[in-house]
């Protein structure tokens, strides 16, 4: 294992870089210190959704409006080279040589503007698909904000004297193109950790296409690559916030407790309900590779966070470390009297769900009746139903429009958990509609209408965490 940490930084964060670069990049530590560090960027706040999509909304950004050919993803190239160069004005102050970071915008954003324009005139000619280029459009777009954000961070490191170094896997106009595991290797090989901070695009062009294998979650995903690769002491997550009992917007910021430390398995859990902690599959690998992951608040240097590591860990004492849920959840119940004792019953709708690529959050099963959970905005859902529809043509399909609230710890195996957690959401006047809890007691899973979701949190997080 290595002596250096490989560090993630979010984009609102970054945004920040004033407050970043003087708690973590900088901090107390003398110039020596400053190395065996690899920090991994993401774009500035807002800008991947000006690229790509809002995250929330789904409004289309760049290239949305190119695929759908509305004439308009020229302006919105437009506002991405104004949204840059005004952030470019905002870390002028402290250090940004503003004149070469507009000139690096204006190379990145013409090259695009004269790509996009040249494969929207190739296709004109009708024997050219736009659809077969709609993922390296995608791909060469995502790359753009962190290219950005990781030139202008290297460049205000640099001023402050220290030796950083840019390292853009975005691959801009580069002919070769490395399997991703190559790409890495290639790149790190060659840098001097101990002498060198690399600053790096949260974004690798490989061929196995990293968008159209994890989608927004690439810059996890590049995190975890570099750490594994370089066999890294620690990985360690910077964000706006820390890794809590509870939404601290929700619960009261006096009420919340910092998790501290806990295990893979609840970073699973949370994965699974959509939690930004870190993506599934980063956090996978590194398990792997037994690097334990830190996720810190980016404007508290000076507090631990919290370290997720081996599932041998298990807290000393039985507790919930977190309350959390998701409010956009779609119950799909199948009911049929003549499931009875059939194999394979839940088998059939499960191979309709993987024809789509969908994947469910829980379910609930007795003798005729099959419920599983999915979010509701998930793709291909619509076609999903249909043809459970057409499959099941006897059986009763209704749709329920709820949401999934979770108490998750790594030790919470003693009697009275349950008892406490329905005590809680019934004197707050919540009907529990369904509920699960798996063996390994790990996460408690209850299903209340969308209306309690809030209030469900609120008396979940009073009386398991609150109450001690």
């Amino acid at each position: 294992m290595g002596r250096h940490t490989v560090e993630k930084i979010g984009g609102t964060s970054m945004s920040r870089f004033d407050r970043i670069l003087t708690d973590i990049i900088i901090g107390d530590r003398s110039e020596p210190q400053m190395y065996n560090r690899i920090f991994v960027v993401s774009a500035y706040g807002g800008v991947t959704d000006l690229l790509l999509e809002n995250k929330k909304s789904g409004a289309p950004g760049v290239y949305g409006q190119f695929r759908t050919g509305d004439g308009t993803w020229r302006d919105a190239l437009a506002t991405i080279r104004e949204t840059m160069k005004r952030f470019n004005r905002r870390f002028e102050k402290i250090g940004l040589d503003r004149a070469a970071a507009d000139a690096f915008v204006d190379e990145r954003v013409d090259g695009v503007l004269r790509c996009l324009s040249g494969l929207r005139k190739v296709c004109s000619y009708g024997h050219f698909q736009l659809d077969a280029y709609l993922p390296m459009v995608r791909e060469m777009l995502s790359a753009m904000g962190e290219a950005h954000s990781a030139y202008n961070a290297t460049a205000i490191i640099r001023s402050r004297g220290i030796n950083a170094l840019f390292v853009d896997l975005s691959g801009w106009m580069e002919e070769e193109n490395l399997p991703f595991d190559e790409k890495i290797t290639a790149v790190f090989d060659a840098i001097d950790l101990a002498t060198t901070l690399p600053i790096v695009t949260g974004y690798t062009k490989c061929s196995e296409g990293i968008m159209a294998t994890f989608d927004r979650g690439y810059s996890e995903i590049t995190f975890s690559k570099i750490a594994t690769l370089t066999k890294a002491a620690e990985g360690i997550i910077h964000k706006e916030f820390h890794l809590s009992t509870g939404d601290p917007k929700l619960v009261g910021v006096d009420n919340v407790q910092v998790i501290g430390q806990t295990n893979y398995d609840v970073a699973d859990q949370l994965a699974d309900l959509g939690m930004e902690a870190i993506h599934p599959k980063a956090s996978k690998s590194m398990e792997q590779g037994s690097i334990p992951i830190r996720v810190k608040n980016a404007f508290e240097p000076n507090h631990p966070g919290t370290l997720i590591c081996s599932n041998a860990f298990k807290s000393e004492t039985a507790r919930v470390e977190m309350i959390t849920g998701r409010k956009d959840m779609l119950g799909i119940e199948v009911y049929d009297p003549d499931m009875v004792g059939q194999s394979g019953f839940d088998y059939r709708i499960l191979s309709i769900f993987h024809h789509y690529r969908i994947s469910y959050v829980t379910k609930n099963t007795n003798a005729n009746t099959i419920t599983h959970f999915i979010p509701e905005k998930t793709k291909n859902l619509d076609l999903c139903l249909a043809e459970i529809r057409r499959e099941f043509a006897t059986a009763e399909i209704h749709e329920f429009r709820v949401a999934i609230v979770c108490a998750i710890g790594s030790n919470m195996k003693m009697p009275g958990f349950l008892a406490n957690a329905a005590n809680a959401l019934a004197d707050a006047g919540i009907n529990i509609l369904a509920l699960n809890q798996c063996m390994r007691q790990v996460n408690m899973q209850f299903i209340v209408k969308r209306k309690d979701f809030e209030a469900a949190i609120i008396a979940l997080h009073r009386g398991l965490v609150e109450a001690g």
